[in-house]
């Protein structure tokens, strides 16, 4: 077995998920919503299968697909993409991420990687032989300046994978920021790898910057969409990839011996999705606002401490007056509570945070109420 795989076990979103299957616990742990989706994508998608074609899709993906998305972010990014030579369909966002990885860097090349980080990413970039340069972040604010940057970035750095929201820590990079990783992108000669599958979900007020749009940032960019996320249908694995042509060729390479193609009537069915008026975002949004305050207000309640959640399906709590190892809080909540939690720590491959659990609030206000329920109990019982 590779030695990369052969070590890695069961994620802990799986452990936690089957740990609430087994004991009836509420799940907040794996990121995923509740509800079926939109009826009329899901309907178009039927339509798809039944009136519509089958066979093999185009390689790059259906052209009313790629079309579709670079008229989206068009219209809610201002980016100017040809959908012919800058735009590829993929199945989902992590065969993307994989498929870049393989691409662009050989072995030996650095990557720098942003932790607390989705836990494909290290595997993705060892298997590609590149070499992780780590910036570290913190609670509660999660930022980083020059001297973060400075520490990772060298002559040998290739890639810069980069996730913006950021899953688990919820947060939203601000201009400043962005612009500072821009700024050493561009004095590194690096590839920004930009993962924003949580770009439509975003909060109070806040709209989306892609790092490609940022000067010196378009011939040397990534962008990384996902409609699973856009349309809360986490199981359709549909992905988008927006590269320059120079770049996108290359990445079409790797594609077609990963996945080369992603089903046809979900890319019919994305396709129609993306045409949505801006009322279905802005009202996905509000929906997904006023669960988070729901959860974070509920928590406020029972004397827990919720950190700011700027984006994606997740809030943090800082756990740190509870425990001092989050992984054995959260064993101890989904087997003596009833709740399934994520530990924070999860997410880092060195110098872990171990004070912050992660919650999803994409539920039902019914699911919700009930989790607060039996986290009401828990800092008596300790």
């Amino acid at each position: 077995m590779n030695p990369i795989f052969q070590g890695i076990g069961t994620s802990v979103f799986e452990r936690m998920s089957a740990r609430a299957r087994a004991t009836g616990a509420i799940n907040l742990g794996q990121g995923f919503p509740d509800d079926p989706g939109p009826e009329d994508i899901r309907k178009a998608a039927a339509a798809a299968v039944i009136d519509g074609w089958n066979q093999y899709p185009p390689m790059m993906g259906l052209p009313e697909l790629r079309q579709a998305v670079a008229d989206h972010y068009l219209r809610f990014q201002g980016l100017a993409l040809d959908p012919l030579s800058e735009v590829m369909v993929t199945s989902g966002a992590t065969e993307a991420l994989a498929g870049a990885l393989l691409a662009l860097i050989a072995p030996g090349d650095e990557v720098v990687l942003f932790q607390p980080m989705y836990d494909a990413y290290l595997p993705l970039v060892l298997r590609a032989g590149g070499v992780p340069k780590f910036v570290r972040l913190k609670p509660p604010r999660w930022g980083f300046d020059d001297a973060d940057l400075a520490a990772a970035f060298t002559e040998r750095t290739r890639v810069v994978l980069f996730n913006n929201p950021l899953n688990p820590a919820a947060v939203a990079f601000d201009d400043e920021s962005l612009a500072r990783l821009a700024r050493f992108c561009v004095k590194f000669d690096a590839v920004a790898l930009c993962d924003e599958v949580w770009e439509h979900v975003l909060f109070d007020g806040r709209s989306h910057r892609p790092l490609i749009a940022f000067e010196g940032m378009r011939e040397r960019t990534v962008k990384i969409g996902s409609a699973g996320k856009i349309f809360s249908m986490t199981g359709w694995k549909v992905g988008f990839v927006c590269a320059c042509e120079r770049i996108l060729r290359v990445l079409a390479r790797a594609h077609q011996f990963i996945t080369f193609t992603t089903p046809p009537n979900l890319q019919v069915a994305v396709a129609y999705g993306l045409a949505k008026d801006d009322a279905y975002f802005m009202a996905m949004r509000a929906g997904l606002q006023r669960s988070r305050d729901r959860l974070a207000d509920g928590l406020n309640a029972i004397g827990w401490r919720p950190l700011p959640s700027e984006g994606t399906y997740f809030l943090n709590v800082d756990v740190s007056d509870l425990c001092d190892d989050d992984q054995e809080f959260c064993e101890r909540l989904v087997e003596q509570f009833g709740v399934a939690a994520i530990p924070v720590s999860a997410f880092y491959a060195a110098d872990p945070v171990r004070t912050a659990i992660r919650l999803c609030f994409a539920k039902r206000d019914a699911t919700l109420d009930g989790a607060l329920e039996r986290l009401s109990r828990v800092r008596a019982a300790i």
